[in-house]
């Protein structure tokens, strides 16, 4: 069924949480604030903006702090957000590892554990993954006041409102129930996701995209994802996937893609492409620093920052077969700022002059004017895209207006 914005309904429910997560978010991003201000910048009553500040504090997401200057009659308090209250774990399902990471609501990361992953089979995956959080939870209890969430991100086609595994490519599924088992086992809110989405999603609230409302994270490593922000939204459809940028074809005289295209810009920029090519000029005679048994990524870029020419056209060639599909998403969503990941981005000045040469051939000029492009300022291989989407959750009033009406003690 096609989603249509006039069948909203405004009930009462929808706009108590709408301003409960208005009122929330704005103590978290602009304190100290008073309830005065608060009302200013939210249109609210005071008295609304009272009642709910009331709540916040009785449940100890906020807290009052000193008085602000009086400027004639009785002073302001000012409030800001509580986080040490309530514990989430968030969890990063790779293609060989599993990592379990503890944050405080405030998405400060307070125990980050990694574990390989050895199961590949829907069925041994998740005893294995219940069992990790288990241990997880009663090795680090003394951590955990009140644990209120667990969100798993991983690779894939991942069906974020349902919680269902639909295709990822290190374990066989079919149609994975993993919230409902999750739910099932640890009795709090579960949140499932794809993994760029959510690290995209994590710059905006974390990251270098935090004041800008559009914004695109491309990252490269074993395959090339991407997540698109709008309007500080993260942009999904139906399908609940979007921007399969991996696929797009930057040079139609390329070899066969696993996907059965030719010339896909995976095959160009993942890590193992670079790697490969490489090793192949090497043999070739091309002088270089490089040896046939350290051609890794880590590596080629080290070099390509010390001025190797080979690795130096090797971290341009993948940059620029980069900026073509970074000049269509522009074309495309003309977004405020473009945020690379991945291990490529270890040579920064080499990747982003080759990103941005190509974008500038290939791009409408009024489009790109105001856009800037930069390397992730986040470790993309925490789990900070799945605090992420507990975040998005807080920030939205779902998971707020549960711990608000829940029996949890504060």
């Amino acid at each position: 069924m096609t989603f249509n914005y006039l069948n909203l309904v405004g009930n009462a429910d929808l706009i108590k949480q709408l301003n409960y997560a208005m009122i929330y978010r704005l103590i978290v991003q602009h304190a100290p604030i008073s309830r005065i201000q608060l009302a200013e910048v939210s249109h609210l009553a005071p008295a609304s903006i009272t009642k709910i500040t009331r709540q916040l504090i009785k449940k100890k997401l906020i807290r009052e702090v000193d008085a602000q200057q009086s400027t004639g009659g009785r002073p302001a308090v000012s409030i800001e957000a509580k986080f040490n209250n309530y514990q989430t774990i968030a969890v990063q399902l790779s293609r060989s590892q599993v990592t379990l990471e503890l944050y405080d609501i405030g998405g400060n990361c307070l125990v980050s554990n990694v574990y390989p992953l050895t199961h590949f089979t829907q069925e041994l995956a998740q005893k294995y993954l219940i069992k990790l959080i288990e241990q997880f939870i009663q090795e680090h209890s003394k951590r955990i006041k009140n644990l209120i969430a667990i969100s798993v991100v991983l690779p894939g086609l991942i069906d974020s409102v349902r919680g269902i595994i639909r295709y990822t490519p290190h374990i066989q599924v079919k149609e994975w129930p993993l919230s409902e088992e999750l739910q099932k086992q640890f009795n709090v809110s579960i949140f499932l996701g794809n993994d760029i989405q959510s690290l995209a999603l994590a710059e905006s609230y974390f990251g270098t995209t935090q004041n800008v409302d559009d914004s695109i994270l491309i990252r490269v490593h074993r395959g090339v994802g991407s997540g698109v922000i709008i309007n500080q939204q993260l942009l999904t459809n139906h399908n609940q996937s979007a921007c399969e940028v991996g696929h797009i074809q930057v040079d139609a005289l390329g070899e066969r893609c696993h996907c059965g295209n030719f010339g896909c810009l995976e095959n160009r920029v993942v890590n193992k492409a670079i790697e490969l090519r490489a090793k192949q000029m090497i043999e070739q005679g091309y002088s270089t620093k490089l040896s046939l048994d350290d051609c890794n990524i880590a590596n080629i870029c080290k070099y390509a920052n010390q001025g190797d020419e080979l690795a130096i056209k090797l971290v341009k060639d993948a940059g620029e077969n980069l900026g073509r599909a970074v000049a269509m998403m522009v074309n495309i969503f003309n977004p405020q700022q473009i945020v690379l990941a991945g291990e490529l981005t270890k040579s920064p000045e080499v990747l982003l002059n080759a990103v941005n040469s190509a974008l500038n051939a290939q791009s409408l000029e009024e489009l790109r004017k105001n856009l800037t492009i930069n390397c992730s300022s986040l470790n993309d291989c925490s789990a900070i895209g799945a605090f992420a989407l507990i975040q998005q959750a807080l920030f939205n009033g779902s998971l707020l207006m549960t711990l608000l009406e829940n029996n949890m003690p504060a």
